[in-house]
């Protein structure tokens, strides 16, 4: 489902070697050599691939190896590390993705073509298709914190938290951001609630490699409370 915003933008004609693909690593090394492997092969290796990265295993240097730039931070949260990504590529489209497996990185040629077709930023909606390898009360979460944005909104999203997104870089350079844990939630709203042309489109969602490290009850309870302030925020803006 599309999500149209009030502004157009021309056809830039992308590609991949204007693509760089960001991600906040943690204690990934079942995962991230996939991911990379997967990213380089779908690109044909055009792609640049930023990892933030605050492992205290082997990830880092799988990721190096796999040519990817590794910016080390001690952790700080979700947020802070894909802060730090985002802003690092100097190229003009970025994807965020996250390092466990769990998105299909054979979208992203779809994802390059919506933003050649004008959008600003295009979101990967997991719920679409059932989400079947998403834990229960993870899914459950998700959908009542897309409820919850679409209220306050007035805008009809289906997935807020998702971590697979295409962004314009001019877009992210112009949004203010304040959230951490509740960023993704973030990234999806304000850009929305200011009029850019923000659309979701179905993907497929897999089972994570590796163990997550989100807790569901105090993350959730954070994720919500991001939700209320930037609606908020961006409403009385």
């Amino acid at each position: 489902m599309a999500i149209q915003g009030s502004r157009a933008e021309d056809s830039a004609g992308y590609t991949f070697d204007d693509l760089a693909v960001v991600m906040g690593t943690y204690n990934e090394e079942e995962a991230i050599g996939t991911v990379l492997d997967d990213i380089a092969t779908v690109t044909d290796g055009r792609a640049e691939v930023v990892c933030v990265d605050g492992s205290s295993d082997r990830t880092p240097e799988i990721a190096r190896e796999h040519g990817a730039t590794v910016i080390e931070q001690e952790p700080q949260g979700y947020g802070v590390a894909v802060r730090e990504a985002v802003l690092t590529p100097d190229r003009p489209v970025v994807v965020t993705t996250d390092c466990d497996d769990t998105y299909p990185m054979e979208r992203l040629p779809d994802f390059l073509a919506e933003i050649n077709d004008g959008a600003d930023v295009v979101s990967g909606d997991r719920l679409y298709y059932g989400a079947e390898q998403m834990p229960a009360m993870n899914k459950l979460g998700n959908e009542l914190f897309a409820l919850l944005a679409s209220v306050l909104m007035g805008k009809r999203v289906h997935d807020t938290t998702t971590g697979m997104r295409a962004y314009r870089r001019e877009v992210l350079q112009k949004v203010v951001w304040t959230e951490n844990t509740g960023l993704s939630a973030e990234l999806l709203m304000r850009p929305l609630m200011r009029g850019y042309d923000v659309r979701e489109r179905p993907i497929e969602y897999d089972e994570r490699k590796g163990e997550t490290k989100l807790d569901p009850f105090s993350g959730g309870a954070a994720i919500a409370k991001s939700i209320v302030r930037v609606a908020l925020e961006e409403r009385f803006r």
